[in-house]
């Protein structure tokens, strides 16, 4: 599949070949909901906790005799009905919210998600986010220079150009990732997706053998049915 090339003044130099199987599949908007709410979920960490009647400290002994007393039956003071005692059906420290995803499904609903953004002209491929200078201003005179409208944007350059991560932190809507962790909700949240040349190969050769995985087991399944 061919697409434009830019350059770091938007403006088309030619164009580059990209891999079908990341972007031109079909969208799949099911797998790709069920996609982020496993990430969310997985990524989700259990703050609210409370301790029910057993894990309250005191109440060792009944605070006074059943009868006799005038006063209402209570056989601890850690007893939910008072003060300073358990919490009943209260949040619960060993709650798991994390939710079972495959692997294949997941990268699946990301291709899903980068054929969509490359059809609905949202991703533009840059011959080179290389930068003359380490600073915050160089990355935001390029970020004016290739998204117009100021909407939220994720560069993607080359894995080894680690320091653009630091150049980009301090602009508000504009961030960094590796081609190498790209994740479906790094895609969700931005309005664009700006990509390295060379980051488009990366790209490519870090799931060719799940591509290669994958039609195996095509094949297989296609010799059987036959």
């Amino acid at each position: 599949m061919k697409v434009p090339l830019y350059n770091q003044k938007r403006e088309e130099i030619g164009t580059v070949s990209v891999p079908d199987e990341l972007f031109n599949t079909i969208w799949r908007p099911e797998l790709v909901h069920q996609a982020m709410v496993a990430q969310q979920a997985n990524s989700r960490q259990r703050i609210a906790t409370s301790k029910g009647r057993s894990e309250v400290r005191g109440g060792g002994r009944k605070p006074w005799r059943q009868k006799g007393t005038g006063r209402a039956r209570h056989g601890s003071i850690r007893s939910p009905l008072w003060r300073g005692g358990g919490v009943t059906f209260g949040p619960a420290s060993e709650r798991k919210y994390a939710k079972k995803i495959n692997k294949q499904m997941r990268r699946q609903a990301l291709f899903s998600v980068l054929s969509k953004k490359m059809r609905d002209g949202e991703v533009f491929v840059i011959d080179s986010l290389s930068l003359p200078e380490v600073k915050t201003k160089v990355v935001a005179s390029l970020y004016s220079a290739l998204v117009h409208d100021g909407k939220s944007t994720l560069f993607i350059p080359k894995a080894e150009y680690r320091i653009f991560h630091q150049m980009v932190r301090n602009i508000p809507s504009v961030d960094a990732v590796s081609p190498l962790n790209l994740s479906i909700i790094d895609c969700l949240h931005h309005a664009y997706i700006i990509l390295d040349k060379e980051a488009v190969n990366e790209l490519a050769e870090h799931y060719q053998g799940f591509h290669a995985r994958l039609r195996g087991e095509t094949e297989a399944v296609s010799v059987s049915r036959t």
